[in-house]
């Protein structure tokens, strides 16, 4: 029999949120992870802030996690979206969908912390760190893992395999999988800066002539920033002073905020789409980034793999139900169903947009922008386009919901 009934390789949010969702099943789990684990009491190097839909924000509650996050995550209750320079806009509220929040914009060291807390509560799961897959066989009923763990090697087996290690999935390259995507020409800059004039709960999209400009309300009056740029301009924006750069960013965005000031430190990576053909292998499945890397605009990367994350514990959970095989093609199917065209589905909604909104062409302009100002005076397209930013469209497994996953149908 194998060691473990599931390996999940990769230990980012993704990652260990699965782990997290399968601790209360009777399934042996490990979680490899190649970093050590950070000392205590000491604050992690990941300082961003993710925008949870709220259908994340219920996963974690099914969780049981939220009640650790809720305490510093910032509600997003209106949402704004502009052409800059246009006449288009649309508006999005909470009140319109009759929900507590359309999303939550959290720091993603919060929600690492809940998680790994949770995870040292889990009595079937090992955590092997720093590790390192080198290598692995399937075979009829198992699948064989070469590790580096730390100086040592070692072999294990698992039922299942889960790749979630990020948008350079090693695992998905030593698959030698179909990718399709393209390079977007343009990086996201990140910081976080201080308006004099905030609107609590109120967050912006304005598409720009090098892509989307998002400001995510925080606590505190501050807003995290996501710049979309041309590459050309990166550096620049990187090496500006604080003033300048504030300048340059005031200039982009407006004064809706009134005057912004403080940027935190800025940081840069470039966008690009990547979506895999097919996540589901024989006893093995990619989720996350590993199958599916994202354009930032509409915040819906993380999103989306927590959306993997509970369709697959279902999966799982309902497999340990029946004393069936975690890695067997029909756990799989029953995955696959479960997520149905959403990743796909998303990766063209969010690719459009990121495209759309940098055609100069004129006939393109004014098309979008009648587009917006169509959506913004048409409550039905409005509450669609918001039930999906919510991650609430379709079919919802029970996490999603807000469920217990170890708790039986009805």
């Amino acid at each position: 029999m194998a060691e473990f009934d599931v390996v999940i390789v990769g230990g980012g949010l993704v990652g260990s949120s699965l782990a997290s969702a399968l601790r209360g099943l009777p399934l042996r789990v490990a979680l490899i992870e190649s970093a050590p684990p950070c000392a205590p009491n000491q604050p992690g190097p990941d300082e961003r802030v993710i925008a949870l839909s709220l259908g994340s924000r219920r996963i974690f509650g099914g969780l049981g996690l939220w009640p650790a996050m809720a305490p510093v995550a910032e509600p997003i209750q209106r949402v704004h979206i502009s052409d800059r320079g246009h006449c288009g806009f649309s508006r999005l509220d909470r009140r319109e969908e009759a929900v507590e929040a359309l999303g939550y914009v959290t720091p993603a060291r919060a929600i690492d912390c809940a998680i790994q807390a949770a995870l040292e509560r889990a009595p079937t799961l090992q955590i092997l760190r720093p590790a390192r897959l080198l290598d692995h066989q399937v075979r009829a009923e198992h699948v064989e893992l070469d590790l580096q763990l730390g100086d040592e090697r070692r072999r294990v087996e698992t039922r299942l395999l889960v790749a979630a290690d990020g948008g350079d999935s090693s695992v998905r390259e030593r698959l030698g999988l179909q990718v399709d995507g393209h390079d977007y020409g343009q990086d996201a800059v990140i910081t976080t800066v201080t308006a004099d004039r905030p609107r609590p709960g109120q967050a912006f999209e304005r598409f720009t002539d090098t892509g989307p400009l998002a400001m995510l309300p925080m606590p505190g009056g501050r807003y995290s920033v996501v710049w979309s740029c041309r590459p050309a301009q990166t550096t620049e924006l990187l090496s500006l002073t604080d003033d300048d750069f504030i300048a340059r960013l005031q200039a982009r965005f407006g004064q809706r905020l009134g005057r912004l000031s403080a940027p935190s430190p800025r940081q840069a990576y470039p966008l690009k789409l990547k979506l895999v053909r097919e996540t589901i292998h024989e006893r093995l499945v990619l989720i996350g980034n590993a199958a599916h890397t994202l354009h930032p605009v509409a915040g819906q990367g993380f999103n989306l793999g927590l959306r993997d994350v509970a369709a697959l514990a279902e999966a799982l959970a309902e497999a340990a139900r029946h004393g069936g095989d975690p890695g067997a093609s029909g756990t799989l199917a029953e995955y696959r169903r479960w997520r149905g065209r959403d990743q796909a589905d998303t990766a063209r909604l969010t690719d459009a947009l990121a495209r759309l909104f940098v055609v100069p062409w004129r006939p393109v302009r004014i098309a979008r922008n009648l587009g917006l100002l169509g959506l913004d005076l048409v409550p039905a397209a409005r509450h669609r386009l918001a039930r999906r930013f919510m991650g609430l469209e379709g079919s919802l497994p029970r996490l999603a919901r807000g469920l217990p996953l170890e708790a039986r149908h009805v």
